[in-house]
């Protein structure tokens, strides 16, 4: 019975895993904007040699070394198997940028029908990856350690964090590309919107209504 557990959770973090990554790739495609998180490895891909997804794996990397400095003794070995999903998440995410390649987009409302779907995409994709209950992702783990040792409300440090990663990227673009770029209209909307369809998703998904089921 644990086995089938947590091959079932392990499932259920693959998919997720898999929703994300098309949910970056349909937003980068829309060309409005990324979501925060993946705004900085998405310009970082436009002056380097980098992929997307291999840039994603670096910033991980890193976070997860902030993480380690962070809580030092308090850090717990297993949180390293945030390593492995971070390669799989940015290798997941080239794959469906490269399977998005033939989408036409030649319009202005077909870049936000893209971004919207993104949108979705990404919030139902955390919502799998949250409930999955495995392993949370370097991004979170580094919110989360800092709130472990400065003791400070995790929705507070969720949107530092945010607002870290969309001024980097800012500053990146401006001076290696010479203008704004994976910082748009989208971006707010992933922001405000992500979190929203995580929990909805959550709710259809993982917490459905018994009454209604039995109705």
């Amino acid at each position: 019975m644990r086995t089938a557990r947590f091959g079932q959770r392990l499932l259920t973090l693959c998919v997720g895993l898999l929703i994300m990554a098309f949910g970056v790739a349909f937003s980068i495609k829309a060309g409005l904007g990324t979501s925060p998180i993946s705004s900085l490895p998405y310009v970082v891909s436009l002056f380097t040699p980098l992929t997307v997804g291999v840039a994603t794996i670096a910033m991980h990397c890193v976070l997860i070394l902030l993480q380690i400095l962070l809580l030092r003794r308090n850090y717990h070995p297993v949180q390293l198997t945030q390593l492995p999903v971070a390669i799989l998440f940015g290798y997941l995410t080239d794959f469906a940028v490269w399977a998005l390649q033939p989408i036409p987009v030649t319009s202005y409302p077909e870049s936000i029908l893209l971004c919207l779907v993104g949108i979705l995409l990404v919030g139902v994709g955390v919502s799998c990856e949250v409930n999955a209950g495995l392993v949370t992702l370097a991004g979170e783990g580094l919110i989360l350690a800092v709130c472990q040792t400065f003791r400070l409300p995790f929705p507070r440090i969720k949107v530092c964090f945010d607002c870290t990663l969309v001024i980097l990227s800012i500053i990146l673009g401006v001076i290696f590309l010479g203008h704004l770029a994976g910082v748009r209209e989208g971006t707010v909307a992933a922001a405000i919107c992500v979190g929203l369809v995580s929990k909805q998703a959550t709710r259809l998904l993982f917490h459905p209504d018994p009454a209604k089921a039995t109705s």
